[in-house]
């Protein structure tokens, strides 16, 4: 009934320059008011709906995608999309992205699917294989949540990955506790040796920033720098950046 909306919350670099965005489901229910994802995506995911659902998410993100690349100075702008499980281990997944990116006129380069340890690690075969042949596209790999899962370095060099997301549990508490400070640390390094970009989320303070960067973290991503916003809120915060 046409109640689902895409937010975007800015991913920027050290300077807090915005340099892509993650895609964000809300529902806008006409009795609940916005229903926040926690709510309904489970029961999406058990009722096999997160597959059609998770089609209109992609669908609409690179329709607007596009729409943006054509601004200027946002030709190499990306966007983020969070890829479900049962979603990802339909047969047809990648004839399904390769199909709207087709439709949209979108650039693979500026799509990024965000998957977790645990999706990925299900069925690795069958990960990397569609992994690879998205990745002939263009299409970027983030690996979400990293650090809560198997964290496992003898899987992590076989995937295509482009991106590491260090959980926001993480990077909480880090002016707080050392075992978390550590834990970043070592998720920046890993990084590094196996030349992926570092994306930390949920940072909401400067001291979480600074350490962050200190460590040589690449992008953030966090209420610090913006909340999800609607498109048209997403495209002012855009225009006064780059004023």
């Amino acid at each position: 009934e046409q109640q689902f909306e895409l937010y975007y919350q800015p991913k920027v670099d050290g300077e807090q320059h915005i340099l892509g965005a993650e895609a964000l489901l809300r529902w806008h229910h006409p009795e609940q008011g916005l229903v926040a994802p926690g709510q309904f995506i489970p029961l999406a995911e058990e009722t096999g709906l997160i597959v059609p659902i998770g089609q209109w998410v992609l669908e609409t993100a690179c329709q607007q995608l596009r729409q943006w690349n054509a601004l200027p100075g946002q030709a190499d702008l990306r966007v983020s999309v969070n890829v479900s499980a049962r979603q990802f281990r339909q047969p047809g997944f990648v004839a399904v992205v390769t199909e709207i990116l087709s439709a949209s006129g979108v650039q693979p380069c500026n799509l990024m699917l965000e998957l977790t340890e645990s999706l990925l690690m299900d069925n690795m075969a069958d990960s990397i294989e569609k992994m690879h042949a998205l990745k002939m596209l263009g299409v970027g790999f983030s690996m979400d949540d990293f650090g809560t899962g198997y964290s496992s370095l003898a899987y992590l060099k076989r995937l295509p990955l482009d991106e590491l997301k260090i959980d926001q549990s993480f990077v909480r508490d880090l002016s707080t506790d050392s075992g978390d400070e550590v834990i970043v640390r070592t998720i920046i390094a890993m990084a590094r040796s196996l030349n992926l970009t570092v994306v930390a989320e949920g940072v909401e303070t400067a001291l979480q920033h600074d350490f962050l960067q200190s460590q040589a973290c690449d992008l953030f991503q966090g209420y610090l720098y913006g909340r999800p916003l609607q498109r048209l809120d997403f495209e002012r915060f855009l225009a006064a950046a780059q004023a």
